[in-house]
């Protein structure tokens, strides 16, 4: 079972296992047919596509009116059932990746594990990594037979925007920010026009876990990394713009052999929908 991250030839050595699952996360935050344009112009063999904005993604106002952010979670019925249509069981090995370094495979990573699935990993290096190591491309896409994958007991936790706020006070857990330096500072307000960071949160760019080729940094360096932001991982909290990049953050931590970290899923985009909420800028 692979549980976080599978190497290229590894994969390349179980295209035609009915048992494994092939999920392109490629997307673009400010192109959204940018994902589903590169998937038909080539993908790894068996690869189903899968859309950050509506597949790995729910409705972004609640049934009470309320902003939940750009990338709210998707509910848990309708998760399993777009799971299911890719062909996942509970006996699937689930490989997912992207062309980004995994900041959007990493959602769905986090999302199996969210309806309790294990076996789900990440490609490492995603697709460059799959060209580097000169396996081929292909241009049709495949549909599976239907899979019968259940809801079990998560492996991940999640915070409400109450709880962020009640932590303002306590500060009994790390808040840990997952965007660029200068998203986090508010210096950038062509992607967050309301610009800076919860009050306290500390910057880990989901960048820095991955070295120059764009795989993921050993545990060991991610451990130690790791080490200044927080004492206990359990204590933690991973957010980002709209809870997408955070997973990178997570499936991090996991691979340091640290996890517990909770994932507030509304971020930076539902924390702002609501300006009775501080916000903080520069450098915490």
């Amino acid at each position: 079972m692979h549980t976080t991250l599978i190497d290229a030839v590894t994969l390349s050595q179980h295209l035609n296992d009915p048992k494994w699952v092939i999920l392109d996360c490629r997307h673009d935050l400010m192109n959204p047919n940018a994902g589903i344009d590169s998937f038909a112009i080539g993908h790894i063999a068996g690869a189903q596509f899968a859309n950050v904005d509506t597949d790995l993604s729910g409705a972004k106002v609640g049934v009470d009116g309320k902003f939940l952010g750009r990338h709210p979670l998707p509910g848990r019925a309708a998760l399993l059932e777009t799971l299911r249509g890719w062909g996942i069981s509970d006996d699937s090995q689930v490989v997912a990746y992207d062309a980004h370094g995994g900041m959007f495979a990493a959602r769905l990573w986090w999302l199996l594990r969210w309806v309790g699935h294990p076996a789900v990993a990440v490609l490492d290096g995603g697709l460059v990594a799959w060209q580097a190591a000169g396996l081929p491309m292909v241009t049709h896409a495949e549909r599976r037979t239907p899979g019968t994958i259940s809801e079990r007991t998560p492996l991940v936790s999640t915070v409400s925007a109450d709880d962020v706020v009640a932590n303002l006070s306590s500060q009994a857990r790390t808040v840990v920010d997952a965007r660029a330096n200068d998203r986090y500072r508010g210096e950038n307000e062509t992607i967050d026009p309301v610009g800076g960071h919860i009050p306290g949160a500390k910057n880990r760019f989901f960048k820095d876990n991955l070295n120059a080729d764009g795989r993921f940094k050993d545990a060991a360096q991610l451990k130690t990394e790791f080490a200044p932001l927080f004492s206990d991982a359990s204590q933690a909290i991973m957010q980002c713009g709209s809870g997408v990049t955070a997973c990178h953050n997570l499936l991090a931590l996991e691979i340091a052999g640290l996890p517990g970290a909770a994932l507030y899923p509304g971020s930076w985009s539902e924390w702002v929908g609501h300006p009775s909420r501080p916000v903080a800028t520069g450098a915490n």
